[in-house]
């Protein structure tokens, strides 16, 4: 259906069709909207297939949240509120919702090499438009599904001890529009160089797990030991989390008491950590669309 709408709209919008006095202008317009249509239709199929398996999102959802019902609530009661500043459950949060929306982002990963290997991929290769265009559209597309699913997580703020304060709410959801791009795009980066799907479900139970782990999401990284704090400020979703903790703690009274990520014993500044996030993001995204631009 994808590659359909793309070939018909090449039809319309070719620029080898436009009139002979046209200019060059006029081609790359409708080169650009010929584009433009590409990502819209990746981004819309990844929204039907979200709204197609609301089972799967429900499950999905489900992980994070019994986490932070129970897990939270049981070490609330255990871990004094005067260790971490702020109710453990309130602590969890930021790390919960750093959970939702990495799974549904690292999935954009396993349909790719799925794809590739239903022979799906090579029907939307045909396509009249860019690689990276395509590579974009997934990513546009696995972003915007990961935000939502994290959206949803944020009904429990008030379970938590969070306001429903609408700067906070929209802070998080611009934290999180971030960190599922970041993931999503270093996903696709490791998709375009594995050609198994296997290989890909293997590392990722390596390497995800304790990267969410030194992510600070279930605890402060200076408990940490020293090895592990210097590879946790190595860890994009640390930086995820640590943007919004730091959101959180704008909005709760004492949230400043628990420190994550540290250069040389300060924290970077909020603003820096975003750049730093984007940065990661961008470049992954950069190389996965000069790898997935070699032929087959």
């Amino acid at each position: 259906m994808t590659t359909s709408a793309l070939r018909a709209a090449d039809a319309k919008d070719a620029p080898g069709t436009s009139d002979s006095g046209s200019g060059s202008g006029s081609g790359r317009a409708a080169r650009l909207r010929l584009e433009l249509r590409a990502v819209h239709a990746l981004v819309h199929r990844d929204l039907l297939r979200l709204a197609g398996q609301r089972v799967h999102t429900a499950l999905l959802l489900l992980h994070p949240v019994l986490y932070l019902l129970v897990l939270g609530g049981g070490l609330a009661a255990l871990i004094p509120r005067s260790s971490l500043g702020v109710d453990y459950r309130t602590y969890l949060f930021p790390g919960m919702l750093m959970m939702t929306v990495q799974t549904p982002a690292v999935m954009v990963g396993i349909r790719l090499i799925t794809d590739r290997e239903s022979g799906y991929l090579r029907e939307l290769l045909m396509a009249p438009v860019g690689r990276s265009t395509l590579l974009l559209g997934k990513c546009a597309g696995g972003t915007l599904a990961a935000t939502v699913q994290g959206a949803v997580l944020l009904g429990l703020a008030g379970v938590v001890g969070l306001p429903y304060d609408p700067l906070l709410l929209a802070t998080l959801l611009a934290g999180m529009v971030l960190a599922s791009f970041t993931i999503t795009a270093l996903a696709l980066a490791l998709a375009v160089t594995l050609r198994r799907a296997e290989t890909f479900h293997t590392l990722l139970g390596v390497v995800m797990m304790p990267l969410l782990f030194l992510s600070g999401g279930f605890f402060p990284l200076d408990a940490l030991p020293g090895w592990a704090g210097t590879l946790a400020g190595a860890n994009p979703l640390a930086y995820a989390v640590d943007l919004l903790r730091r959101c959180v703690a704008h909005h709760v009274p004492g949230g400043h008491g628990t420190p994550g990520i540290a250069w040389a014993g300060r924290q970077p500044p909020l603003l820096l950590e975003a750049a730093l996030l984007l940065t990661s993001g961008v470049l992954a995204l950069l190389w996965a669309a000069r790898r997935f631009s070699r032929p087959e």
